[in-house]
């Protein structure tokens, strides 16, 4: 696509920056939904909310119909208080799944009915001075950490005074860092920074002037991270749905910081043959970087999607980020590559137009993922189906 119009990296460095000030564990998320609402009113996509919150936007297209659906997660890990102990520390339980190793250390804030109070979270035994060796041997589970308040509190009725309660949300410090070598490290670029590739090809498609071939529903979820994400957020007819999110970078895996991954598959399954490999098609013929990348501990909102019992083709695309759910690293390379790729794709003609309608009665419009004569063109070698089928007294004829 010669007239691939490329997203404006200052814009989404700035969103991304600011969105990450935004304290947004999942069930606390209305004021990042408000911002991200406010993005595009300026950008002019009219939008829809939830009655909870979750964005539905709309990029008009030429046809109404396939529609096709993208998806970025507004919410984060987080924690909650779940008990108020004796000496007036407080015991949490973690929003989404992720170790209490990566929450030692942290600074936090507590968002009680009425106001906000800082805090820190520590180990049981958080004194070296105190526990010496000690503390190498706890376990690590969020039983064995606490929260500290930055407050005269050293009782239960000394916290309850100051107005925490059970329930109170916990949200961890983001601490980012935009370095000169093009680095972006914080907690929280899950599914930040997906947002910020996503808001940045809406900004240039829509400055481009150029019209989608279909419309396209942009789509700002905010349960992601406790598994239902998209699965209420498709009231229209979507044959597509690509889901935003983030590509670990580690042994065992084939992500990279200065790529875009394309998943083929995660907890839920694979995804969708032909709408992935549009996806690679797309990332080959305008020369960005790419590659394929298989999660097996984790999911996301087109596998809600899909378990909500909508009949849609699905993929994933992911920035690639070192530290998943801890301190998080990733390049603008990376984002650079997603914001470019969604772009192409909202540009981009339905993988199957025939998809607005079933194939009723008739295989003529139904899709094929190898021609038959290559699919079985294979050196497993069966017995003939006489042989199998012939009775004793026939074979023993012979």
């Amino acid at each position: 696509m010669s007239q691939l119009p490329q997203p404006d990296l200052e814009y989404l460095q700035k969103v991304l920056l600011e969105m990450l000030a935004i304290p947004s564990p999942t069930g606390f998320t209305d004021t990042i939904v408000r911002y991200v609402a406010e993005q595009l009113n300026e950008l002019g996509i009219p939008f829809e909310m939830t009655r909870r919150g979750t964005i539905r936007a709309t990029l008009k297209g030429k046809l109404q119909s396939p529609d096709r659906a993208v998806s970025a997660h507004l919410d984060t890990i987080g924690a909650s208080v779940r008990i108020i102990q004796d000496n007036g520390r407080l015991g949490l339980a973690p929003i989404g799944h992720w170790s209490s190793r990566f929450a030692e250390g942290s600074r936090v804030s507590v968002f009680t009915d009425n106001g906000v109070l800082r805090g820190s979270v520590l180990p049981l035994l958080a004194s070296g001075h105190a526990f010496n060796t000690a503390i190498d041997q706890m376990p690590v589970t969020w039983d064995h950490v606490e929260l500290r308040l930055d407050a005269m509190t050293t009782t239960r009725a000394d916290s309850e005074c100051l107005g925490v309660s059970v329930g109170d949300f916990v949200a961890f410090d983001p601490l980012p860092e935009f370095t000169e070598s093009g680095h972006i490290s914080a907690r929280h670029l899950d599914d930040k920074a997906g947002v910020a590739a996503l808001l940045a090809a809406l900004k240039a498609v829509v400055d481009s002037g150029i019209e989608p071939p279909i419309d396209c529903h942009p789509l700002f979820t905010i349960t992601e991270e406790v598994g239902s994400g998209a699965a209420a957020a498709l009231p229209w007819d979507v044959s597509e749905f690509v889901g935003i999110d983030i590509a670990p970078v580690a042994p065992g895996q084939q992500s990279s910081e200065h790529t875009v991954s394309v998943a083929m598959q995660d907890s839920g399954g694979p995804y969708d043959y032909h709408l992935s490999r549009q996806l690679l098609r797309l990332a080959g013929e305008n020369e960005i970087p790419v590659r394929r990348d298989l999660f097996r501990y984790y999911h996301s909102d087109a596998q809600s999607a899909v378990t909500a019992g909508h009949d849609i083709r699905t993929a994933l695309l992911a920035f690639g980020c070192d530290a998943t759910h801890g301190y998080e690293r990733t390049h603008i390379d990376s984002l650079a590559a997603l914001s470019r790729l969604l772009g192409a794709y909202l540009l981009s003609p339905p993988v199957f137009a025939s998809d607005a309608q079933p194939a009723e009665g008739t295989l003529e419009r139904f899709s094929h993922q190898l021609e038959h004569q290559t699919q079985m063109a294979s050196d497993t070698r069966v017995p003939s189906v006489d042989s199998v089928l012939a009775t004793p007294a026939k074979k023993k004829r012979k």
